[in-house]
């Protein structure tokens, strides 16, 4: 081979530089980004992502403000009912010392200053119970009402009615609408 010869040498198309083929690609690249200018690009307007955002975080506003509204209803309610329990059951605990007096007022007895201090001390008890919001259910001569009353005997007696109480054995308590202890009666039929 000669000089000439090897300076005209022709290289085959996979031998080709990569100078060579960035020099062909070059102008392909160029009528593409030409192509991009021109057609208008659909640029997302900033405006209307930042009122998607507000919205989304006015929506996540308005959801805390409802569940914190709501969990001060139910902490409202829950201490209500807590204290309503906390009255009922202290006032429970007090029954039984008016039961007792209510049995010695009911025996006779010839020791009028003894009689006056019992008197005295179930009117205070149940003054005291008035102001918690305690009452007595008044169950003899009314109409048996199973939400108010228990009944432990059945009686037959003709001057009552049908399903009177007859007599009162333990005197039932109230507290607004909800019965704090039955009263246990007894019914004639």
């Amino acid at each position: 081979m000669s000089k000439q010869d090897k300076d005209t040498k022709v290289t085959p198309p996979e031998q080709e530089t990569a100078a060579e083929v960035k020099q062909e690609a070059a102008p392909e690249a160029a009528e593409t980004q030409a192509g991009a200018e021109a057609a208008p690009k659909a640029a997302p307007d900033p405006s209307e992502e930042l009122k998607k955002a507000l919205a989304a975080k006015e929506d996540q506003f308005l959801r805390l403000a409802a569940e914190y509204d709501n969990f001060r209803r139910r902490s409202s309610k829950e201490k209500t009912e807590a204290y309503s329990q906390a009255k009922a059951d202290a006032a429970l605990a007090f029954l039984p010392v008016y039961d007792n007096l209510e049995r010695a007022l009911n025996q006779g007895t010839e020791d009028q200053a003894f009689l006056k201090g019992v008197e005295m001390t179930m009117t205070q008890l149940t003054k005291v119970l008035a102001g918690l919001g305690i009452h007595p259910i008044e169950a003899l001569g009314k109409p048996f009402d199973p939400n108010l009353h228990n009944a432990v005997m059945h009686i037959q007696d003709e001057s009552l009615g049908e399903n009177v109480v007859a007599q009162v054995f333990q005197t039932g308590f109230t507290m607004g609408d909800k019965v704090i202890r039955f009263s246990m009666v007894q019914v004639a039929n």
